[in-house]
């Protein structure tokens, strides 16, 4: 099964049970997304990559500028462990990092969440990168992810689906980025851009890699 097709079943069996009234509200917020214009506001191949110093599930600090020191910066922005489309992302794109790693590139993934959620994840799904705590999305902000979830979504969340994201992130934003993934090359220009607002679809790397064997 090709990583579209296993994207396609997940829609189907998460979506298949749910009643119409959830999926009203699920896929309204998603359409007032991209009606937002929101992707106009994401940063874009030519573009300066902010810097950052975030730290990993373990508290070790990560610099991009000391990463860029070494090699190309691969950066995706992951929702949340409760995410089953993230998790399905991340367990596919492990799969790319041993051919990252070969070209020199360094690759993180992105959350909002606590890093003991992160570190779950990363266990649950024996990942092969580390994922970095993005406080309150402020990278996630820089790069013209971040949004806010409207209030029958975030009812839905919380009383349907027992999915409190004060708990998972430690904050009462009720803020999530954007699914992205970006090449940042050593002079600190994005290479590649792409970003979703609707989160059940992901791209295949395959472009990603591409770029990457370039630089």
């Amino acid at each position: 099964m090709t990583f579209q097709e296993k994207l396609a079943s997940l829609v189907e069996r998460i979506e298949g049970k749910m009643p119409e009234s959830y999926l009203e509200v699920m896929h309204g917020a998603t359409q007032d997304l991209i009606d937002s214009g929101i992707q106009d506001k994401v940063l874009k191949v030519g573009d300066r990559a902010p810097e950052f110093v975030l730290e990993d599930q373990n508290g070790n600090k990560v610099s991009s500028r000391e990463v860029l020191a070494k090699g190309p910066l691969v950066l995706t922005f992951y929702r949340g462990v409760w995410c089953p489309y993230c998790n399905t992302d991340l367990a596919n794109i492990k799969k790319y990092v041993p051919e990252m790693q070969e070209l020199g590139a360094a690759f993180f993934s992105v959350s909002p969440e606590l890093p003991q959620m992160l570190d779950n994840i990363i266990k649950t799904h024996r990942l092969n990168f580390d994922i970095l705590h993005d406080d309150r999305n402020a990278l996630a902000d820089q790069f013209g992810l971040k949004f806010y979830y409207p209030e029958d979504l975030k009812a839905l969340y919380r009383d349907q689906f027992n999915i409190d994201l004060e708990v998972q992130q430690g904050n009462e934003e009720w803020a999530l980025p954007m699914p992205a993934r970006f090449v940042i090359d050593q002079s600190g220009i994005i290479r590649y851009a792409e970003s979703e607002p609707d989160y059940r679809r992901r791209p295949d790397p395959d472009d990603l890699m591409e770029v990457l064997r370039k630089l």
